[in-house]
């Protein structure tokens, strides 16, 4: 059930959103969105979702078109999320798998099954209202994944949650995967993709400006990192031909160099000055390729 966009584009009057985007999603995987705020990403979901109309270009799933009847297939977790506050939460959770055609007594497996996962079987019957955020966020999650959708969207899941339940939710989207779940997710945290995905795309106003496999989009970047940690001043090595960066770190430094080979010349540059503790030559990070590419670094 491969997901593919065609010269997608959505204007709003004379602002372009998203403009020509070509994609091919695989089946099974975990395909990343990267971007800062207004990059695209979220109109891109909805126009996946038939929530919005494209401008312009097709939008196909399994080689047909997407929309309401494939809806008990689809999964969405919203950035905005939208549950129901006054509502307890297994009454909440039965209506919405019952709108994707699933029976109570399933849907009430399912919900045990999932809140026993995340650690939260005690909030059943409690008011989405007397729940924390990153609860709330818990739930919204068991709700796009609840009726085991083909295909799960996932907008900015993990934003505002604490590290241990962004590490909770993260082996979840994992097990889906696993399961056989294609899953498309967005976040501007460049970590979250670099660790999950196999594929990826950075986006910036609108345009796709990375596309492909992480391991190739590393590879076809060229530069590596070499990362120093030295009982001695390294400022020196930012004057070596070939050294494009160089940050001071707490001990030592980290230099990007244009390739493999200019780390020979940094070693021997090294060699008499002082004791070396470490030398290590690194791939180059998804924060590195974008600010070469969009020319800006964000949080």
């Amino acid at each position: 059930m491969t997901l593919q966009l065609q010269e997608v584009s959505k204007t709003f009057g004379s602002f372009t959103a998203v403009d020509h985007l070509s994609l091919e999603i695989p089946e099974k995987q975990i395909f990343g969105f990267l971007g800062a705020n207004g990059a695209g990403k979220t109109t891109t979901f909805r126009m996946i979702l038939g929530l919005i109309d494209q401008s312009n270009g097709t939008i196909t799933w399994n080689n047909g078109q997407i929309g309401y009847e494939q809806s008990h297939l689809i999964g969405y977790l919203p950035e905005e999320r939208g549950l129901y506050p006054k509502l307890k939460v297994q009454e909440q959770l039965v209506y919405l798998a019952k709108l994707r055609g699933m029976e109570k007594a399933d849907s009430i497996k399912e919900i045990d099954y999932w809140l026993e996962r995340f650690k939260v079987p005690e909030y059943k019957h409690k008011k989405v209202e007397e729940l924390s955020k990153g609860n709330q966020q818990k739930i919204q999650f068991i709700s796009a994944v609840l009726h085991k959708p083909k295909l799960l969207i996932l907008d900015e899941p993990f934003s505002g949650l604490d590290p241990v339940n962004v590490e909770m939710l993260k082996d979840a989207v994992i097990e889906l995967k696993e399961r056989g779940t294609s899953i498309v997710f967005s976040s501007h945290r460049m970590e979250h993709v670099e660790e999950l995905c196999e594929n990826l795309c950075i986006m910036h106003k609108g345009k796709p400006v990375v596309h492909g496999g992480l391991k190739e989009i590393k590879r076809s970047f060229g530069k590596k990192n070499i990362r120093i940690v030295a009982d001695f001043d390294t400022s020196y090595l930012e004057g070596i031909q070939g050294v494009t960066k160089y940050k001071k770190l707490m001990e030592g430094c980290q230099l990007q160099i244009e390739t493999e080979e200019v780390s020979q010349e940094v070693f021997e540059n090294l060699h008499g000055k002082g004791f070396v503790r470490t030398f290590d030559i690194e791939e180059p990070t998804l924060n590195d390729i974008f600010i070469e590419k969009v020319g800006a670094s964000y949080e």
